[in-house]
Formats: structure tokens, C-alpha cells, sequence
């Protein structure tokens, strides 16, 4: 049997994704044109591809994650044929190869996710902002994107004895109002802090040392402030 034939069905997950190449496309539909298996192949992605605009709007993906992740789904149909001691699909019956191409299947799937996420993230402007922190060796920096903000932090001291950190949300003209988010940092001072609420208005994102359970209105200095406007 000929590495052609052994590999024939390998490229129908990329070329149902528009994962291959102009060329490898035209390459593709060639040999599909002859090929029974290839046609029964695309059929079956063909059917999975259409629900999945159901899942997540079609933009354009970044194109070097395309090419690697379209890569590996090419890839790992011959890898697991190469497992299973390179045992030809071609004499299987459509049930038990479809079985056989559950892997590439799967990674084709992943690759419209991962897309999709890839999409997600570059569709949404982030913007990452310095905070200064006060009276301590750490950083703190505030992430917005898609109108939500996340406070990282490194190398950040734990608060005193008997406090914890709350994190707060200052309009222009109003005093600082309390989100009730209250976190402390792990051991090496680090921190992952999701803002909730409405950012709009926002003028800074203040974070103060406040006792146990928090308080309704700051009761010390703030240790941390981004400046968002």
C-alpha cells in the first residue's frame, strides 16, 4: 500500500476548516474528485463544520495559529496510525474509520475553538495599566478588556495581621465605592483579582488594607492606585 493511500482521508479535517494551503486545496478537491474515502470524510467534517457558527461568530484567525494548529490536525491521523502499527483505513468499514479518524476529528474541532478564542481576545481592545503601589517592593497592574478590569499582582506583601486587601472604585466627584471584593496574596505575593461592576465613570482602581470582612468606606490609605482616565 502507498504512503498516499495510507495517509488518504489525512487532510479532509483541514480542508473542511480552510486549513490547507490554495495549493493543498486544489491538490485536495483533485484527488477527493477519485477518492470515496475522501468524499465520506469531508461529508462527515463538512456536517460538524456547519453547526459550528452556532457556537462562536467567523472571523479571521492570527495566521500563525491557523498554520500550527491546522499542523497538528493533519498531523495526528498518521500519528495514530503510526500507534496502532500503521494499520491502513482504507479496508475499514466508514463506522469503524470514523472511529479511526475520532482523533483528527477532535483536533479539528479544537482548532475552531482555539480560533474562536483567538478571535475573542483580539476582537475585544486590552489595555494594560501600570498602577502605583505605595510603600511596598511589589507591582500591581490593572487589564482591561471587553469593559472588564483584572488587578494583577507580584511580589506583593500579605496585608497586616487581622486585615485583608478590598478593592474599590473611585468616580470623579464621588468617594471611593466599595466592590466587596477582599483577597489577600498566595506566599510569593502573588495575586488575580477579577474587578466586578460597571467601569464606566471609572477614574482609578484603588485597593487599602481594611479589617476582616471588609468596610463600606476606606478606613486606611490606599496601597494600590490605577489610574484608568
Amino acid at each position: 500500500m502507498s504512503t498516499s493511500d495510507r495517509d488518504c482521508g489525512a487532510d479532509a479535517a483541514a480542508y473542511v476548516l480552510g486549513g490547507l494551503e490554495p495549493a493543498e486545496a486544489e491538490a485536495f478537491r483533485r484527488h477527493m474528485s477519485t477518492c470515496a474515502i475522501c468524499q465520506d470524510e469531508v461529508s462527515a467534517f463538512g456536517q460538524v463544520a456547519d453547526t459550528l457558527h452556532l457556537v462562536a461568530p467567523q472571523l479571521r484567525t492570527p495566521r500563525g495559529l491557523r498554520r500550527r494548529v491546522m499542523g497538528a490536525v493533519r498531523a495526528e491521523p498518521r500519528a495514530a496510525a503510526a500507534r496502532a502499527g500503521a494499520r491502513p483505513l482504507v479496508g475499514l468499514a466508514p463506522g469503524l474509520r470514523r472511529w479511526a479518524t475520532a482523533g483528527g476529528l477532535a483536533l479539528a474541532l479544537a482548532a475552531a475553538v482555539v480560533g474562536a478564542t483567538a478571535l475573542f481576545s483580539g476582537g475585544s481592545s486590552s489595555k494594560l495599566i501600570q498602577a502605583s503601589v505605595i510603600g511596598s517592593s511589589g507591582t500591581a497592574e490593572v487589564r482591561l478588556s471587553g469593559g472588564r478590569a483584572e488587578l494583577i499582582l507580584k511580589g506583593f506583601p500579605r496585608p497586616p495581621a487581622g486585615d485583608v486587601y478590598e478593592v474599590w472604585l473611585k468616580r470623579p466627584g464621588a468617594p471611593p465605592s466599595p466592590t466587596r471584593v477582599l483577597f489577600s496574596v498566595t506566599s510569593g505575593g502573588a495575586g488575580d483579582v477579577g474587578v466586578p461592576g460597571d467601569l464606566r465613570g471609572v477614574r482609578q482602581v484603588l485597593v487599602t488594607p481594611e479589617p476582616d470582612g471588609g468596610s463600606l468606606a476606606p478606613t486606611h490609605t490606599p496601597v494600590i492606585v490605577a489610574q484608568l482616565r
